[in-house]
């Protein structure tokens, strides 16, 4: 199921001809609870072991048009996790010193320590498509960036931190739904922007910069995975399971205890 998600290298991401809607094999929301508690069972073991490991790291990093479901992933992915361990980072558009330096500095200061997990909620390939749909910087330079990005992921995975990329893919339809429910109400009102409205015109170049962008940047040490999103329920179980696939091919494990210990006793 997993492997199908996959952008192999040197392929096309071909966001158009893949579904937004899939179930994966899912009967109803109700039986993707049962699946997800027995996920997040197996997610919480490997993350106890990474943190107590402390040698590596887990990076997600969490992409989608707006509406897409990055909040919702968020919540339902890692609820019940130690939250010592898990640190999420929001990237928005860059202000004051962030301006003074290149696009990656902010994003490799917030990259996970050794034994957390990260989370980067909309991350440094907003500089080589939000940029590109509003015309911010020159066509030459932001081609560059899609060498820079690779290279930099492939540093961070030299260094020990394993990158896992993920497209909440949504429908159009899907999008115009979920804005209009921010607007229907009044608890979500603060999370609708005018300029959502704006971006929502221009989905076709949004949905071009991106496929050009995971086209470019899917490798073989930093893949993307393209996750159906129209139904919540189902795109939270890939995603969790996607994570617990990872992190079982990492195999984190307990360091060895301090020798002596089964001679001590507590009085």
């Amino acid at each position: 199921m997993i492997s199908k998600l996959r952008i192999e290298p040197g392929r096309r991401a071909g966001l158009n001809d893949r579904a937004t809607d899939q179930q994966f094999g899912l009967s109803s929301k109700s039986a993707a609870v049962g699946v997800l508690a027995e996920l997040h069972a197996q997610l919480l073991d490997l993350q106890t072991r990474l943190w107590a490991e402390d040698r590596r790291s887990l990076l997600l990093v969490l992409q989608a048009m707006d509406g897409g479901g990055k909040d919702g992933t968020i919540r339902s992915v890692f609820s019940g996790l130690n939250p010592q361990g898990v640190r999420v980072v929001s990237f928005k558009a860059p202000v004051g010193r962030e301006l003074a330096q290149d696009f990656l500095w902010r994003v490799h200061a917030n990259c996970p320590e050794r034994g957390e997990i990260g989370i980067f909620n909309r991350s440094h390939y907003e500089d080589v498509v939000a940029v590109r749909v509003h015309d911010l910087v020159p066509p030459e330079q932001w081609k560059r960036r899609y060498r820079h990005i690779r290279e930099f992921e492939r540093q961070l995975t030299d260094e020990g931190t394993t990158i896992v990329k993920v497209f909440l893919h949504i429908s159009k339809d899907e999008q115009r739904e979920r804005l209009q429910a921010r607007l229907a109400t009044p608890e979500k009102n603060w999370k609708f922007r005018a300029a959502d409205l704006e971006d929502r015109k221009r989905w076709d170049d949004f949905q071009c910069a991106y496929d050009d962008a995971l086209t470019e940047t899917s490798t073989a040490w930093a893949p993307w995975y393209v996750v159906p999103a129209d139904r919540k329920w189902a795109r939270n179980v890939v995603v969790t399971r996607l994570l617990v696939e990872t992190l079982t091919t990492m195999d984190p494990k307990h360091p060895p205890p301090e020798p002596g210990l089964d001679k001590i006793t507590v009085d």
